[in-house]
């Protein structure tokens, strides 16, 4: 069965849509030595190559994971960095025949959960704007915040790329001079929620996402390591981007060794022994 290039792709684990129809656009992708086109269908039978190597084809049946990775502060979402800073995917368990994706990206300077999957499909309806995500941040500000620029941010701010607003805003304590503050949104333009508080001039000391989707940072992760979701988790995942599930394989029903054997006509019976105390009356 053919499907577009960029979703057969995707589904493979070897990146995003987004970044399969960049890679498209620039040429880094052939089928059978030719440069690919956008839109084109494949079925796996061709001799894929991104960047002169060679598609591994991930088998039916290999395990779709995905990861809560707690970012820490200086690490970048990036493959590679020009500026050599330490990237989010040196921590990561190694993966064969698929790559890990990054759901969305954290900047330089936030912390907090980030998601990462083997499946490509997964990963694109994830940050789809469609698909109305929740994101839910931490974020400590300094100094009290009045309640009319609370109402602000919620109404909707104008900002470079268009209007943009918090679906709720929560204050959660602070000390001092700190307040801290849970917001929720549902996209995931450049540092937006930066942007939102900067555009009321107060200025956020810290940020950390705590949640995405169905997925919260578990309390006790500490920075740079990771859970693995399990297999509900993942389904929950894929149910509110609206993925159908899978067909499973049916399976042979197992004999249960709990049922007494027919006996067939004209078979002999085995005589049931009689019972002793001592071992050598049986041989």
């Amino acid at each position: 069965m053919s499907e577009r290039l960029q979703k057969f792709l995707a589904r493979v684990g070897q990146g995003s849509r987004r970044q399969i129809e960049d890679w498209v656009r620039q040429g880094r992708i052939t089928i059978n030595g030719v440069p690919a086109q956008l839109g084109v269908l494949v079925n796996g039978a061709e001799r894929i190559e991104i960047d002169g190597k060679p598609v591994q084809v991930r088998a039916f049946g290999q395990k779709r994971r995905v990861l809560a990775y707690y970012k820490p502060v200086g690490e970048v979402t990036s493959r590679n960095d020009p500026e050599g800073r330490p990237t989010i995917f040196e921590r990561l368990p190694i993966l064969r025949d698929s790559r890990w994706i990054a759901v969305g990206r954290l900047d330089l300077n936030t912390q907090g959960l980030l998601l990462l999957t083997n499946d490509g499909e997964l990963a694109n309806r994830l940050m789809h704007p469609s698909s109305q995500i929740e994101r839910e941040y931490a974020v400590r500000i300094l100094g009290e915040v009045p309640p009319a620029t609370l109402r602000q941010l919620q109404e909707g701010v104008p900002l470079e790329d268009g209007i943009a607003r918090f679906d709720s805003i929560r204050e959660a304590g602070g000390e001092g001079a700190n307040h801290w503050y849970h917001v929720i949104l549902r996209e995931g333009r450049h540092r937006e929620v930066r942007r939102l508080w900067e555009s009321q001039g107060v200025a956020v000391s810290r940020l950390v996402r705590v949640r995405y989707g169905s997925v919260s940072l578990r309390r006790g992760l500490r920075p740079g390591h990771w859970d693995e979701l399990n297999e509900a988790q993942i389904d929950e995942l894929r149910k509110a981007v609206g993925i159908a599930p899978e067909p499973q394989p049916e399976l042979e029903p197992r004999p249960d060794s709990r049922k007494k054997k027919p006996i067939w006509p004209n078979s002999p019976r085995r005589a049931t022994p009689a019972r002793s105390h001592r071992s050598s009356d049986h041989r």
